[in-house]
């Protein structure tokens, strides 16, 4: 199913993958297919666990991952619908 995006989310999505740490941990946590904690991303990638959470409260509050939280601990996932919702939307400037 695909997400249908109006242009605020578009614009807060963007904003959200402009940041290439962002783009990395999205690549990190698809690449997975399934739940990822915080503390994993961390050793995936080389940056402190204050940043790394800082830009995953981004990617949630776009809307482009998923959070549960367990006890002190968080997992994430991509959302996909939101994903499919925003290449969708991109599609359109095809030439």
């Amino acid at each position: 199913m695909t997400t249908k995006l109006d242009l605020k989310r578009v614009e807060r999505i963007s904003k959200a993958l402009g940041d290439p740490y962002r783009l990395k941990i999205v690549e990190v946590i698809r690449k997975e297919q399934d739940w990822v904690q915080c503390t994993a991303i961390v050793e995936m990638i080389d940056l402190a666990q204050s940043t790394v959470s800082h830009h995953l409260k981004q990617l949630v509050d776009a809307e482009l991952l998923i959070a549960v939280k367990e006890g002190r601990n968080a997992k994430y996932k991509v959302n996909k619908e939101v994903f499919a919702g925003y290449i969708n939307y991109l599609s359109h400037f095809e030439a």
